[in-house]
C-alpha cells in the first residue's frame, strides 16, 4: 500500500462552499494543487437546509478543484460549525489493573472513548474529545501520562457537542455528491491549525474567525485548547443590515460592503457619496459613506461584543488565564476595514490578521493566503495529519503519537471511516455479506459451483 502525504478540505460555508488539494512537500509546507469555489445556497448560519442546493454547491466547487489540481477527488474532511455547536468540560478516569507497566497508549484511548459514552441531551452527539490535563494517581497538571507508572489515570477534557440531524445532514449531502467523508473537524479547530504558531498557543490566544453565517472562537493556553464557541451571526448580518436601510438589493449591498465599507465611522465625511446604479431603469441611488460606516460599526460592534464575552468566560481577567498572545482574527470578516483598531478598542487586546503564510507554500501570492481560506487550509493539513496516523497504525509501524490530540485525531478518522460504512451500507448484515463474498478465493468459488453441478446431476 503506497501512502500520498495528500489531503483534500471541505469548508461548506454559509456564503461559500471550498473545496481544496494539497500535499505535504519535501519542505514540510503545504502545496496547494488545487482549490474549487462555489456559491452556498443551502446552508444557513453553519446549518444545511436544503440539500439539493448543497449537494449541486459541493459538486461545483469539487468538479473546479478536480480540473484545476489534475486529481480525482475521492475522500474529503469537512469542517463542522453552526449554532447548535456547544462545549462542556468534563472530568473522567479509569483504574488500571495492570499498574506495574507503564501508562500508553491503549490506557488513554480507554479513557477518550469512556467520555465518547458520556449521555447527551435528546438530538445530541459528541463531535470532539479533547484531554487537556492529565491526573496519575496524586499527581496533577501532566501533559503526557504515557510511559509514567500509576494505577489511577485521570483528565480533564474539552467535549465539543453537536445536533445529529445537522451533522448527519452533511454527511448525507457529501455521500450524495460522491464523495467519501474521512473525517469532520470544528471549524475553529481547522482555522487555528493554519494561522496560528506554536508560541501563541502556548502564550494564550483567542482565534477569531468571522465567517459570512457564524463567528466561531478557539482559545488556548499552553499548547492546551481552553475554550470554544460558535457565535450565531457573521457578515451576512451586517449585508442584511445595509440592504434593508439603504434599500439595496444584496448583491449591491454586499459591494458597497467590501469596497466602501469601513468599521470605523470616524473617517468618513458626510460629503462623500457613492452612486448605486437603479433597477431596470429606474434612477441611480445615492448612499452616503458615512452611513453606510455607521451600518457597518453597530453591526461589527455587536459581534465583538459577543466575541469579549466568550473571552471573559473563559477567565482571561485571571493572572494566571491571561491571553499573553491576544486576538487572531480571520475569516472574510477579518478583511473589513478598521476591524483590528475596533476589536483593540473594545477587548482591550493585541490583535493580527491571521494568514497562513508561514504554513504553505507559495503562500507570499496573497491569494491562497488570504483569510477567508484559513478554513480550508486547515482541513488539508488536519486531513494530512490524520491520513498518515491512519496509515502507520493499519501498516503495523511502530509509529508513536507525539501527544494526545494527535491520538484523539486517529480516533476521529476511524470513526469517520465506520461512519462512512454505515452510509454505504443500510445495515451490518449487508455489510457481513458483502466482506463473506469479498473473502471467497477463486478454488472456493470453483469449488461452490462444482457441487451445485453434482447436486443438479442427482
Amino acid at each position: 500500500m503506497e501512502y500520498q502525504d495528500i489531503a483534500i478540505g471541505l469548508d461548506v460555508g454559509t456564503t461559500k462552499i471550498v473545496a481544496m488539494v494539497g500535499r505535504r512537500n519535501e519542505y514540510n509546507k503545504i502545496e496547494i494543487l488545487g482549490i474549487g469555489k462555489s456559491k452556498s445556497t443551502g446552508v444557513h448560519r453553519g446549518v444545511v437546509n436544503n440539500i439539493t442546493q448543497t449537494i449541486e454547491s459541493i459538486r461545483e466547487a469539487v468538479s473546479e478543484a478536480e480540473r484545476s489540481s489534475g486529481l480525482k477527488i475521492k475522500e474529503v474532511i469537512v469542517g463542522i460549525a453552526g449554532q447548535h455547536i456547544r462545549s462542556l468540560q468534563h472530568n473522567d478516569y479509569i483504574t488500571r489493573l495492570d499498574f506495574e507497566n507503564v501508562i500508553n497508549q491503549k490506557d488513554i484511548q480507554k479513557l477518550i472513548d469512556q467520555v465518547h459514552k458520556l449521555v447527551m441531551l435528546p438530538g445530541e452527539e459528541i463531535i470532539h474529545v479533547l484531554p487537556q490535563e492529565y491526573k496519575v494517581d496524586s499527581q496533577s497538571e501532566i501533559g503526557e501520562p504515557i510511559g509514567m507508572y500509576g494505577s489511577r489515570l485521570e483528565a480533564n477534557f474539552h467535549v465539543v457537542v453537536g445536533q445529529i440531524s445537522s451533522i448527519r445532514n452533511i454527511g448525507r449531502c457529501v455521500k450524495a455528491a460522491g464523495l467519501n467523508l474521512s473525517g469532520m473537524t470544528l471549524e475553529p479547530l481547522a482555522s487555528a491549525e493554519a494561522v496560528l504558531n506554536t508560541e501563541e498557543r502556548e502564550a494564550g490566544v483567542a482565534l477569531v474567525d468571522i465567517g459570512g453565517g457564524t463567528t466561531d472562537i478557539a482559545i488556548f493556553k499552553d499548547n492546551i485548547i481552553r475554550h470554544t464557541a460558535v457565535i450565531p451571526f457573521g457578515g451576512n448580518v451586517i449585508t442584511e443590515n445595509i440592504k434593508t436601510d439603504c434599500l439595496i438589493i444584496e448583491r449591491q449591498a454586499e459591494l458597497l460592503k467590501l469596497k466602501f465599507g469601513s468599521a470605523w465611522p470616524g473617517e468618513n465625511k458626510e460629503t462623500e457619496i457613492v452612486c448605486i446604479p437603479g433597477l431596470r431603469g429606474r434612477d441611480p441611488k445615492e448612499i452616503s459613506l458615512k452611513r453606510l460606516s455607521q451600518i457597518i460599526h453597530t453591526r461589527v460592534c455587536e459581534i465583538l461584543e459577543q466575541v469579549n464575552i466568550e473571552i471573559k468566560h473563559y477567565g482571561n481577567e485571571e493572572q494566571k488565564k491571561r491571553l499573553i498572545a491576544g486576538i487572531v482574527m480571520t475569516g472574510g470578516g477579518s478583511q473589513l476595514k478598521h476591524i483590528r483598531p475596533l476589536t483593540e478598542y473594545i477587548t482591550g487586546m493585541d490583535v493580527r490578521i491571521g494568514y497562513s503564510n508561514e504554513h504553505i507554500s507559495g503562500g507570499e501570492n496573497g491569494v491562497i493566503s488570504n483569510p477567508e481560506y484559513a478554513t480550508s487550509i486547515g482541513l488539508v493539513i488536519k486531513g494530512i495529519e490524520d491520513q498518515k496516523k491512519y496509515f502507520f497504525t493499519e501498516m503495523g509501524s511502530r509509529y508513536e503519537e507525539k501527544n494526545t490530540s494527535e491520538l484523539f485525531s486517529t480516533q476521529l478518522y476511524n470513526k469517520n471511516r465506520r461512519f462512512n460504512k454505515e452510509i454505504y451500507y443500510e445495515n451490518e448484515d449487508s455489510l457481513k455479506k458483502k466482506k463473506k463474498t469479498k473473502s471467497k478465493s477463486f478454488f472456493e468459488i470453483w469449488a461452490d459451483k462444482f457441487r451445485q453441478i453434482l447436486n443438479d446431476t442427482e
